[in-house]
């Protein structure tokens, strides 16, 4: 299966509006078959930038396990699947939720739907991982946004946490997140067991976008 580049837009300047639009078609340029690339976009981004990139893979930021009625203000799961959303993150270090809240999002969301629960630790991937989301990308908040990549800072909560995901449910893949910059970054995550990696200012503060992103398929290719 193909290694992930998911890239995680938050809500910076340089990537909601009309700017999530051309970030996410610089994705779609940069996608090659070697590499599955995933933008993650503001919930109000989701349908334009599904319709100018097409080809790429376009997940939410967030969702609620609500249904249809009387939940204003809530990211209800269907109407944002019908506006392009392609999977989602969820229990972000900058949106934790409880297990519970991970659990009846499964519950409501298709099998095939994609869903990358975040961890901060390798305890929280473990409990994460009884629940068996598609995907857990494990985060330090402490690296989060800063110059210095988990792979390097502290490679071993990425095996370890491989290592313990596996133990407990092998269908469920591990991401490694937190100053994810570049293709040395991407190829050593992988070298660590992971099946690729969440960034976010690595791609979306980058003065040369295009070039970021060739650098974090080529260690892919």
């Amino acid at each position: 299966m193909q290694p992930l580049i998911v890239v995680n837009f938050k809500t910076y300047a340089t990537a909601m509006g009309q700017k999530a639009v051309e970030l996410a078609q610089a994705m779609e340029r940069a996608s090659n078959e070697h590499v599955r690339m995933v933008a993650v976009v503001s919930a109000f981004d989701l349908h334009a930038v599904k319709l100018a990139a097409p080809t790429l893979e376009v997940w939410s930021q967030h969702l609620d396990p609500v249904g249809q009625g009387s939940f204003t203000g809530w990211l209800q799961p269907e109407n944002a699947i019908e506006r392009g959303a392609e999977g989602t993150i969820i229990n972000h270090a900058e949106h934790k939720v409880d297990m519970n809240h991970v659990q009846a999002l499964m519950e409501q969301l298709p099998d095939e739907f994609p869903i990358c629960a975040c961890a901060a630790d390798v305890e929280e991937a473990h409990h994460l991982a009884e629940l068996g989301p598609t995907f857990i990308a494990v985060e330090p908040p402490e690296l989060i946004g800063g110059d210095i990549s988990v792979t390097t800072a502290d490679p071993a909560i990425v095996s370890d946490t491989v290592a313990a995901v596996r133990n407990i449910n092998s269908k469920v893949r591990v991401l490694c997140g937190a100053g994810v910059k570049d293709g040395k970054d991407v190829q050593t995550a992988v070298e660590l067991g992971a099946h690729g990696v969440l960034l976010a200012s690595g791609v979306t503060k980058a003065s040369d976008v295009e070039a970021v992103l060739a650098d974090l398929v080529a260690g892919l290719e």
